[in-house]
């Protein structure tokens, strides 16, 4: 579980984050939405370290991130925005292979988790292929099986469909319902709600760092439009 409890994030004068309470569940489908600026990115952030909140706590699987950050970056796997920003190796397979690798774990765990990772995103048996040749919906999925070779509890993704177009996009999705419904808890962070709302369970929604919607999509949606959502899976 992902718990952050009246967390402020400050850039300068400015309160990117406004005492932020949001629980994740284990193996929940969450879409965290908001306009740009609206603090998506800056509260994921605080998830695994990568940020620290001026005030307020943010726990994973009960442990406080700031007490050991080593295992909330295992626990929270985290996929960026622009994916050739987390690349560090030129073959798919070193690329994947680089966070167990760091864990210090025996080359066959290493290999299997490489193995399970690929298989996951669909990419089984390409560890040879050089990243500078994929698509850009095959490096997407390559960003999101190397936080899967960690084996975290809860897969967080922002803007996973920019710059994809419609098959890659497709394909992104149906690879984080598998991975839902196998159990991994899913965050996909998001100014577009197009396709993410049918697999979700809850929809947040911040503006202004603050959270202003969290509720069931349907309910978010008729909050935040006035109509209800049509929600086909």
């Amino acid at each position: 579980m992902i718990d952050v409890s009246g967390v402020v994030h400050r850039y300068g004068e400015a309160t990117a984050l406004d005492r932020v309470d949001l629980v994740v569940e284990d193996g929940e489908f969450v879409v965290l939405a908001g306009a740009n600026g609206s603090g998506k990115t800056t509260l994921v952030r605080h998830w695994n370290g990568l940020l620290e909140p001026d005030s307020g706590t943010v726990r994973v699987n009960g442990t406080r991130v700031s007490a050991d950050r080593v295992a909330a970056r295992t626990a929270v796997g985290m996929v960026f925005q622009e994916p050739r920003d987390s690349f560090v190796a030129a073959t798919v397979g070193a690329d994947v292979a680089f966070g167990p690798e760091n864990l210090g774990l025996p080359r066959d765990e290493i290999d299997d988790r490489v193995g399970d990772a690929l298989d996951a995103v669909n990419l089984a048996g390409r560890e040879d292929e050089r990243i500078e040749t994929l698509s850009g919906g095959e490096r997407e999925r390559v960003a999101i099986a190397g936080a899967l070779a960690m084996r975290p509890d809860h897969l967080v993704l922002d803007e996973p469909f920019t710059g994809l177009d419609a098959p890659a996009r497709e394909s992104v999705l149906e690879r984080l319902c598998a991975l839902h419904a196998a159990g991994t808890s899913v965050v996909v962070v998001t100014h577009d709600l197009r396709d993410v709302l049918a697999p979700a369970d809850r929809l947040v929604v911040l503006s202004g760092g603050a959270v202003v919607v969290n509720d069931a999509p349907d309910a978010a949606v008729e909050r935040l439009a006035g109509v209800p959502v049509d929600r086909p899976c």
